[in-house]
């Protein structure tokens, strides 16, 4: 079975309210623990918005309807994310990463999430010419996020400990890698 038709819109302001809605659900605030506020979104993700963060931040969409965000960012641009996973693995040159939720209780277990992870994938290789891989480091227990990841394509590629996203999850992530 494939996976569901998605397509990714670039993240405007006017997305903001419904992006602080989603970062307050309890599943997504669970693992994102961001700040819902408005005015922390537009700290957030403002510059991306402007083009003057190179983070390129989408809506996934679904029938017309948004029900998720995925940013596609270089590790080049991220130098304290390099430098945290290459304790634990190889990051080629040029690789890039993502980070996803799917704001929209109603959207999770339906495959939309593992279709906008691929969809960000392409779209990052497609932006990014030079990059053969896509890594993406989850924490352990987050299951249902690694599970998309493979759904999406990606394989396992390293295991260690990382600062986590949440500081309430353990130190233990899993890598996943996509290539070219």
């Amino acid at each position: 079975m494939g996976l569901p038709a998605v397509e990714l819109r670039p993240l405007r302001r006017a997305d903001f309210p419904l992006l602080s809605r989603w970062l307050a659900e309890p599943l997504v605030a669970r693992r994102w623990d961001d700040d819902p506020s408005l005015a922390a979104v537009e700290r957030q993700y403002g510059p991306s918005v402007d083009g003057t963060d190179p983070t390129a931040v989408y809506l996934g969409v679904h029938d017309g309807q948004p029900f998720g965000l995925v940013q596609v960012y270089a590790f080049a641009d991220e130098p304290e994310s390099l430098t945290e996973l290459s304790a634990i693995c190889e990051v080629p040159a040029g690789a890039l990463s993502i980070d996803y939720l799917v704001g929209e209780p109603e959207a999770r277990g339906r495959g939309l999430g593992a279709a906008m992870i691929a969809a960000a994938v392409a779209r990052g290789f497609a932006d990014h010419p030079e990059a053969r891989d896509v890594l993406v480091a989850v924490a352990l227990g987050n299951e249902a996020s690694w599970r998309a990841l493979r759904r999406a394509g990606a394989h396992w590629y390293a295991d260690g400990e990382l600062v986590p996203d949440n500081p309430v999850d353990p130190p233990d992530h899993v890598v996943h890698r996509f290539t070219r």
